[in-house]
């Protein structure tokens, strides 16, 4: 079986997906644990393509036996292969962690649910498995119609912050689409090795050209980049706990990952330095992103909303740090794409015990919380510290490699925006640790969400939330104290060549 575990890593859940309502039917309660086995062996399947790349090279898997550009092909580099361990084992963590969440937020539905939930998954993972530009575009639209029925069934306002990202989520599919219908028109294939290959001999033509810029603009609006991130804050802000846990630390990472596929393996690396230079337009999106981002986050009073704002200055991190080009910032930007993932994983999980105990996610909500939610906060101390930039934490040391770029780059404003965003994620989040630390306050104004009785009284979340969230916090001291070997064995292997 393991030769064909490329494909079982998304059959499995696309499979499981189908079956969970039958399930539901019969008994609800199973529909925890089938998720969860679904999952599991989709994080298995990625550990043995992972370890068969890092041994064997790149995997090519023909579906079905058959070659392209006929057939459909998967292949699994140094670039995605790291990425489908990230997502599998993401969504693993959501799925154990979602259980209390759902059944309180979502009463009723689980069945419902966790069928989503498993397409959503499956979309993630096809994204970055296929070998094919249309079928590339086929899993986002999976993921992505998966997403708005995911964060549509949320809180009060909800239907319409979907409402608003279906509007911008398919007017990028469609920007998407018309890039993959020009380069078909100009080369006659969709394949993305086909494509490196026929395309420098036509870089000078305008529908190429156009096509490219039609894929720039797609991406951009799929991941949110300022100024095209008014569909995130309302979305990722309103969506059910689980939701946000699982899609705010992908969705936006998964399409810089296309980003990146698009600029260095279907084009050729010159034609976006040299040739177009839209590598120094992606350094300024990033620099406008990140210092907007941090404007906006710090006039937030929503916890959630607060973390939304954050995400798009993360993503100008990711931008900005590609757009530089150079291999130490490329290092440095996929290496975030990982830890960022994580440490937004780290912060979502957090607010969602917080709203799950306090039925709230206001900043205020956090009074005394240190008292009540010992293990909780300190998961959240730690996810901060990460996106602070603080060592041993792995947010520093992708920051790190990202500033290192940017000197060696010359490109000092984006040195300052680095540092001015950190310097603003202090703000942000001491002065929720402070608010945290405020016990006497404890027995007035929004403590009156409280069971119990006020700071005295231990609160933690219920284990099958609180563990997840462990783990995150130790996976981020992990990731920073191992990231020598992850950057030597995975990462330096998927830079492209400069």
């Amino acid at each position: 079986m393991t030769e064909q575990a490329p494909i079982l890593i998304i059959v499995i859940p696309l499979m499981f997906s189908i079956v969970t309502p039958l399930i539901g039917l019969w008994k609800k309660d199973l529909c925890y644990p089938w998720v969860i086995l679904g999952i599991t062996l989709s994080v298995l399947y990625s550990i043995i393509t992972l370890k068969t790349v890092l041994c064997t090279g790149v995997i090519h898997y023909y579906v079905g036996g058959w070659m392209p550009p006929w057939g459909i092909e998967c292949v699994i580099d140094y670039l995605n292969a790291p990425m489908m361990l990230l997502i599998s084992g993401i969504s693993l963590l959501v799925a154990v962690y979602s259980r209390k969440s759902i059944e309180q937020e979502l009463p009723g539905k689980t069945p419902y649910f966790y069928t989503i939930f498993l397409l959503q998954v499956s979309g993630f993972l096809g994204i970055v498995i296929t070998g094919d530009l249309f079928n590339l575009f086929v899993f986002l639209e999976i993921a992505s119609l998966a997403g708005y029925a995911l964060i549509a069934v949320g809180e009060d306002g909800a239907p319409l912050a979907t409402f608003r990202y279906v509007v911008m989520g398919t007017v990028g599919a469609c920007f998407y689409l018309l890039g993959v219908g020009y380069l078909y028109l100009a080369t006659g294939s969709l394949n993305i090795a086909d494509l490196a290959k026929i395309l420098p001999s036509i870089y000078s033509s305008k529908v190429v050209l156009v096509a490219f810029a039609f894929f720039m603009v797609g991406v951009a609006i799929k991941m949110a980049l300022f100024p095209l991130h008014a569909w995130l804050p309302d979305a990722y802000t309103l969506a059910p706990s689980t939701s946000s846990a699982l899609i705010a630390p992908l969705t936006t990472k998964i399409a810089v990952y296309v980003m990146i596929r698009i600029l260095f393996t279907v084009f050729d690396p010159d034609f976006s330095i040299i040739m177009t230079h839209t590598t120094d337009i992606m350094v300024w999106a990033g620099i406008l992103a990140i210092f907007a981002g941090a404007i906006m986050a710090l006039a937030q009073t929503d916890f959630k909303r607060m973390l939304c704002y954050i995400v798009v200055a993360e993503i100008g991190y990711m931008v900005g740090g590609v757009g530089l080009a150079n291999t130490i910032a490329i290092k440095g930007a996929i290496l975030h794409i990982i830890n960022d993932a994580v440490m937004t994983l780290g912060v979502f999980t957090v607010a969602g015990i917080v709203c799950y105990r306090m039925k709230s996610h206001n900043i205020s909500d956090f009074n005394a919380l240190f008292k009540k939610m010992p293990f909780t906060m300190t998961a959240l101390v730690v996810a901060a510290l990460s996106m602070i930039g603080v060592p041993p934490t792995c947010g520093f040391f992708s920051k790190w490699y990202l500033l290192q770029g940017a000197v060696v780059a010359g490109s000092w404003t984006f040195v300052i925006a680095l540092l001015v965003s950190s310097l603003v994620n202090v703000v942000l989040f001491f002065r929720i640790f402070e608010i945290g630390y405020v016990f006497h306050e404890s027995h007035d104004g929004h403590d009156s969400h409280a069971h119990g009785d006020g700071a005295s009284v231990i609160e933690e979340a219920p284990l099958s939330m609180l563990i997840p969230t462990m783990i995150v916090a130790v996976g981020i001291v992990l990731i920073g104290i191992y990231n020598q070997p992850i950057l030597i064995n995975i990462i330096q292997l998927a830079v492209p060549k400069l």
